[in-house]
């Protein structure tokens, strides 16, 4: 099966670590894309076509202020992500429960 195209779906274009890493930016606020570029040691260029890619697919907005543009996170588009990984917590929960249980039965041994 085809792949959808990374401007049209979340999930290929927050594949890429480094649009995953602007989305963590965002999340205290508006940021210009020089000082994301800059916290991310990406080149100006670079920055910007990862935040188009992120804006065609609705996870970023941005708004003119002044002579930049400022870039914020649209969180509610991630919902989609969310509600396919939760699916999963279920599997995780258990996993780490069993590894719980047994860390506390070797430790348990030791003691003894």
């Amino acid at each position: 099966m085809a792949r959808a195209a990374t401007t049209s779906d979340i999930f290929n274009a927050i594949a890429e670590p480094q649009r995953r890493d602007i989305l963590v930016l965002l999340r205290s606020g508006e940021r210009p894309v020089t000082e994301l570029a800059q916290v991310l040691g990406m080149t100006q260029p670079g920055t910007s076509k990862h935040l188009r890619v992120l804006r065609e697919v609705g996870l970023v907005r941005d708004r003119k202020a002044g002579k930049q543009r400022l870039y914020g996170l649209e969180a509610s588009k991630l919902r989609t992500v969310h509600e396919w990984a939760g699916g999963f917590e279920r599997f995780w929960s258990e996993s780490f429960d069993r590894l719980d249980s047994y860390v506390q039965d070797l430790m348990a041994s030791k003691e003894k």
